[in-house]
């Protein structure tokens, strides 16, 4: 089954499909994606960032990872100044925002009622963002954005073959290193960060210059923008 056309939780499909029917007052004239939303971002990325849900009215409307809310300018602006995107502005799918050595995917999909989805969604949804990790070869540094993004991207590399000497505690720029076993016997490095939501934005618990240490961490493990052919 295809991404889009996932119904593993009934529930949140009816809840996106509900919020895109009503829509907010600011964005009446829009039509709403209202489905899952994929992963967005460089297929041959080194870094993966991996957040929390859609928005209800940011990605569930837009239909890309961390579009059209606040939470989403915050981040983008940071990745912007790290060299991971090419504009510091998200606004919809075709503005040409475009990342290099960057993917951003979440824990889940579809757009959760108080962006608190539950363990069983999360456990339902975890195999799409499994394929995220197995598809990035070049896997380097792995960004969790709050605690649940942490958590899920911490049980993906398990799942996927990497192994930690201790599970992390979450903590903003916390780091934990993992080995895969067997295979290429690559390394990757996860990284906490506080999740840039209106909730930690808004209160000072986060500010850029946090946020910009994280993606500059980022950057100095992967080092300089690989060049590419084609």
């Amino acid at each position: 089954m295809s991404l889009i056309a996932c119904r593993r939780c009934p529930e949140l499909r009816a809840y996106c499909a509900r919020v895109a029917k009503e829509k907010r007052r600011a964005y009446l004239d829009w039509t709403y994606w209202g489905k899952p939303v994929p992963a967005f971002g460089d297929p041959h990325a080194r870094v993966l960032l991996v957040g929390l849900a859609p928005g209800a009215h940011g990605s569930n409307r837009t239909g890309r990872m961390f579009t059209g809310d606040a939470s989403g300018e915050w981040l983008f602006r940071a990745l912007f100044r790290a060299g991971f995107a090419n504009r510091a502005e998200a606004v919809q799918r075709d503005d040409g925002l475009v990342l290099d050595d960057a993917l951003i995917t979440a824990a889940i999909r579809c757009a959760p009622p108080q962006n608190k989805p539950t363990p069983a969604q999360i456990k339902r949804c975890a195999s799409y963002l499994d394929a995220d990790v197995q598809a990035l070869e070049r896997l380097r540094v792995v960004v969790g954005l709050g605690a649940i993004g942490t958590r899920a991207a911490f049980d993906a590399l398990v799942r996927g073959g990497f192994a930690f000497a201790a599970r992390p505690v979450f903590a903003h720029g916390a780091e934990a290193a993992a080995s895969e076993i067997g295979g290429a016997g690559r390394s990757v490095v996860l990284i906490a960060s506080y999740h840039p939501s209106r909730q930690n934005t808004n209160t000072g618990k986060l500010s850029e210059p946090m946020l910009d240490r994280i993606f500059a961490r980022a950057r100095a493990i992967v080092g300089a923008p690989v060049a590419r052919q084609g």
